[in-house]
């Protein structure tokens, strides 16, 4: 009997959770308020840098790993705020507190949401950042520390978006707690595609990836944790 009931429950978690991102994507789709902004936001970024600053192809090589992530987390910042906003002023949170669910699928809903807007916009963003800056950031080991480190990112910024969605200073709170606390995989992020950008040994590279997996599994663990009493608050 236990298995059965086992898979039952973990059937009806998938399902409540691909429910919480479908909500949010076709949301977003009919809308698109939250990827435009952060669309908007990331190539008014890129068109700065590439007109402030006049450097020569070393220096870039250096900076243009800083620039993409400050890039990355700015606008992933303005999304989180929007998606969770959005559910508060809806009294859509609300609704779906109530549904008979674990509210851990609801969390991990909204994280796969958030997480596939901002790579969407990762994805539109890199291929300019390409063109400016002529650096081909098409490296297999670069994507995938994009990828490991907007894990980290969305899976924290997430839960620290839910925990300031009732405050009415959300929109300054949420940067305060949010750079701290993501700041280990962010600079390892950093670091690692500079490494990848410099063509430098693998040996520099593997420290700061295993840095990003372990915050990446720290997050999703206390996340998973302690979102129900982030909720009742």
């Amino acid at each position: 009997m236990a298995q059965p009931f086992r898979r039952k429950h973990q059937t009806s978690f998938a399902r409540a959770m691909w429910a919480v991102a479908r909500k949010d994507l076709s949301a977003e789709w009919r809308s698109r308020e939250m990827f435009s902004a952060m669309l908007i936001f990331s190539l008014l970024v890129v068109f700065i840098f590439n007109f402030s600053l006049d450097l020569n192809p070393k220096t870039q090589r250096e900076v243009t790993a800083g620039m993409l992530w400050v890039t990355f987390t700015f606008a992933g910042t303005l999304g989180l705020n929007r998606s969770m906003a959005i559910e508060k002023d809806r009294s859509c949170l609300d609704g779906l507190l109530l549904a008979p669910v674990d509210r851990s699928a609801i969390y991990f809903g909204k994280v796969i949401g958030n997480l596939i807007f901002m790579i969407t916009v990762e994805i539109i963003v890199l291929p300019l950042f390409s063109i400016f800056y002529n650096i081909n950031l098409f490296n297999p080991g670069l994507l995938a520390v994009v990828a490991l480190g907007s894990v980290g990112y969305v899976v924290v910024g997430t839960l620290l978006a839910t925990m300031t969605v009732q405050t009415r200073t959300r929109d300054v709170l949420l940067p305060i707690l949010l750079f701290p606390v993501v700041l280990p995989v962010v600079a390892s992020a950093v670091r690692a595609s500079t490494f990848f950008l410099q063509g430098q040994p693998m040996d520099l590279i593997w420290p700061n990836i295993n840095i990003i997996i372990a915050f990446d599994l720290i997050y999703i663990a206390l996340a998973y944790m302690v979102f129900d009493f982030v909720v009742e608050e």
